[in-house]
């Protein structure tokens, strides 16, 4: 006896796969920056004129822009 069946496969349309894509680029350079500009010491930091408050907000216009 022969037995028949369907096999549908269901993908994400294209344009959500590179947003997605490019949301998680985002993430990426808003974990890196956050995590180099916190290894720095205060004294690094007051160098290039950067307060550790600054932090958060200078990552996240790095990742994601103004």
């Amino acid at each position: 006896m022969n037995m028949a069946y369907a096999n549908a496969t269901q993908t994400a349309a294209p344009g959500l796969m590179a947003r997605m894509i490019a949301a998680m680029a985002a993430r990426k350079v808003y974990r890196t920056t956050m995590t180099e500009l916190q290894s720095l010491d205060n004294r690094d930091l007051a160098d290039l004129g950067i307060s550790r408050s600054m932090i958060r907000a200078i990552a996240y216009e790095a990742a994601y822009g103004k």
